[in-house]
């Protein structure tokens, strides 16, 4: 947890989708010391599990099976009602034709992973069998019937794909559940939280501020994924716009669904309740 003499670390993810939340966000530009570490999630579920990184985002997963550490900070997610068109998985045949089949999967990410998981033993009563791979398309291909890929990796296949069949994973649980999913959270260490709530309510505030600004005016955001990334400004304006980065009751209801059903298959070991930081009663303190 930070201390005096110690920067508060705020975790960032490295994917596209993300953009919108840290935009904005300039450690220096705060009253405490801080740092930023832009990681893929799985590292940055790690530093949040273990306390390394003190706020943040993580994927939903994760925050799941350290809820006893971490709350949530509430107005931020991402989040997709349907299509999220960067959780993708690529097969030979139609997804129905996988149900004893191998699907590769990602390294990157667990949320995605056990999602796929739900929805092909739940939706489809189906048993494939699984390996982990790093996120190439080519390489996966080459062992296996089905591949997932997510965030930047799952775009730019998308983009040049011309003999696979492709599956949005966010459109499936739409589908299937009638419910919106959240892939990523952002949420705060218990013990920062209580040690420092001022401080983690400001990094918080900009977090939101971040949010609303981006959306506001999302030019410079789809300026830079075209330069880093490639693809057309119409393509970014859609991806960012067919986003949700709220974390409201529609998002919780979503989450809450996914969880149990994670609990049921022995993914999780607990039912969680995705329990938020109440930052309202810090902010009244202060005032």
């Amino acid at each position: 947890m930070p201390g005096v003499d110690k920067k508060t670390v705020i975790g960032k993810i490295s994917y596209t989708n993300a953009w919108p939340l840290f935009y904005y966000v300039d450690p220096q530009l705060l009253g405490t010391p801080a740092e930023m570490l832009a990681e893929v999630p799985s590292v940055l579920n790690e530093g949040m599990k273990n306390g390394d990184i003190h706020i943040g985002a993580l994927s939903s997963f994760a925050y799941a099976e350290a809820a006893d550490k971490l709350q949530l900070l509430p107005e931020l997610s991402v989040s997709a009602n349907g299509s999220v068109k960067s959780i993708l998985l690529f097969s030979r045949g139609p997804v129905e034709s996988l149900k004893s089949g191998t699907i590769a999967l990602t390294n990157t990410s667990a949320t995605s992973v056990n999602l796929l998981k739900i929805l092909m033993e739940k939706a489809l009563d189906g048993a494939p069998e699984y390996k982990t791979m790093e996120p190439d398309l080519d390489t996966m291909m080459e062992s296996a019937d089905a591949a997932l890929l997510i965030g930047d990796n799952a775009i730019r296949a998308s983009w040049y794909n011309k003999k696979y069949h492709v599956t949005d994973l966010g459109k499936w649980w739409k589908e299937w559940t009638g419910c919106s999913m959240t892939f990523a959270v952002w949420a705060v260490n218990r013990s920062a939280a209580a040690d420092n709530p001022e401080a983690m309510a400001e990094i918080a505030c900009m977090f939101r501020d971040s949010k609303r600004r981006s959306l506001e005016d999302l030019r410079p955001i789809v300026n830079e994924a075209i330069s880093r990334i490639g693809g057309t400004e119409s393509y970014w304006h859609g991806y960012f716009n067919n986003l949700c980065y709220d974390f409201n009751e529609m998002q919780q209801e979503g989450l809450r669904l996914y969880f149990k059903y994670a609990y049921e298959l022995g993914l999780l070991k607990h039912d969680v309740t995705p329990e938020l930081w109440k930052e309202n009663i810090v902010m009244r303190v202060k005032e």
